[in-house]
């Protein structure tokens, strides 16, 4: 039988990709819903490509333009709003949902999504930066397994196959340093989003590709992977790893470190999501050693790239800081594309939204959802 899957997030960089994935194993896979948030266009092409059951567009004011566009196509469901991303996952015929929204709004889907019992491949990263421990409990109580589609985490889990309950020493983050792992203070203060947008080995989305850049999303991965493998911060290590080819490693008590390597491709761990615990072809390039250069593996500058140690100390604050601090980080990181704030101001706006803010050490979903706005409001005031 073939699994059946909701992409939320098709239109996305990592959506298209799992969509290629799914076209190379029609045999194993189908699509049963696909949403996104503005690209109708899109979204549409990719629904008569893939003929899913239903589509959602979240965007509510984009509903009409969708849904004439798809006016010939009466089999394809056609929804709108955030409540009907919520619904959709929880459909029947869904055996996995991959979570590829951007940001704080793939929270809500995700517990929906746990809570219909559908295995979770996960590309959204901040449901477990924002309620780690929330997400993990849910997991727990309705027997959902949560396989990570990041690269770095996707690594971490494929060295961690295997060993069973032997304990981890350390955890490697690797992390390409971004554009500007080379400028100086002084060369950050004039940089664009432009110059941003230029990741020099992975092909992203903006707001990540922003994020990579500062290193924030480096952060927001120490974050995952200490609820995705149950190894505190202080054991997690990042390492400025510029070639990306060692996407991640573990480091057992005996002093053994396992890595996974491969060429900068996000097909092979969403096809890994999908599969695990089998390996499946993939079409693609191959690692060649012999014409690899030199791997170099260098220590993170956190005086120069600020957020990641913002994201360290939110992480030792816990409760709901990293809540905040994602909150905060989307704000700039998208008037940073807009020119609204410089680089360095991103990682001030974060820092002062961060003392701000209300803390709460023992957060719900509700508090989440409030600490979400709040931050929101004091990070967009700022600016």
């Amino acid at each position: 039988m073939k699994h059946s899957i909701c992409i939320l997030g098709s239109t996305g960089s990592i959506g298209t990709q799992a969509l290629d994935v799914i076209s190379q194993h029609e045999d194993r896979y189908e699509v049963y819903a696909l949403t996104a948030n503005n690209k109708v266009e899109l979204l549409a092409k990719q629904a008569r490509q893939y003929n899913p059951a239903a589509v959602v567009i979240a965007n509510e004011e984009r509903y009409d333009e969708l849904k004439a566009l798809l006016s010939d196509r009466p089999d394809i469901k056609v929804y709108a709003g955030a409540q009907a991303l919520c619904d959709i996952v929880e459909a029947g015929p869904i055996d996995m949902v991959l979570t590829a929204m951007v940001g704080f709004s793939g929270l809500e889907p995700t517990i929906h999504a746990i809570r219909a019992r559908k295995k979770i491949c996960l590309a959204n990263k901040e449901t477990l930066v924002v309620a780690g421990e929330l997400i993990c409990q849910l997991a727990e109580e309705y027997h959902v397994p949560i396989l990570p589609v990041d690269s770095e985490h996707s690594a971490i889990f494929q060295s961690l196959v295997g060993e069973g309950d032997n304990e981890i020493e350390k955890i490697l983050l690797t992390c390409s340093g971004g554009p500007f792992r080379k400028f100086t203070q002084e060369q950050l203060q004039t940089v664009t989003a432009a110059d941003a947008l230029k990741h020099p080995t992975w092909d992203m989305g903006a707001k990540i590709t922003i994020d990579s850049a500062t290193l924030m999303n480096k952060g927001f991965e120490v974050m995952e992977a200490r609820w995705l493998f149950g190894v505190p911060a202080d054991r997690i290590q990042v390492l400025i790893h510029p070639q990306s080819i060692v996407h991640s490693a573990v480091q057992f008590a005996d002093g053994s470190v396992k890595a996974q390597l491969g060429v900068p491709d996000m097909r092979l761990p969403i096809q890994y999501a999908f599969s695990f615990p089998e390996r499946l072809h993939l079409n693609g390039p191959r690692l060649d050693l012999f014409k690899s250069h030199d791997l170099e593996f260098l220590e993170p500058d956190v005086e120069k790239f600020r957020c990641l140690q913002l994201a360290f100390d939110a992480i030792h604050r816990g409760g709901n800081m990293p809540c905040i601090v994602n909150a905060a980080n989307e704000i700039v990181n998208e008037a940073f594309r807009h020119d609204r704030c410089s680089f360095p101001q991103m990682a001030d706006i974060i820092g002062e939204t961060m003392q701000r803010a209300t803390f709460s050490a023992t957060p719900t979903l509700d508090t989440y959802l409030q600490t979400d706005a709040e931050a929101r409001r004091i990070a967009s005031e700022l600016l």
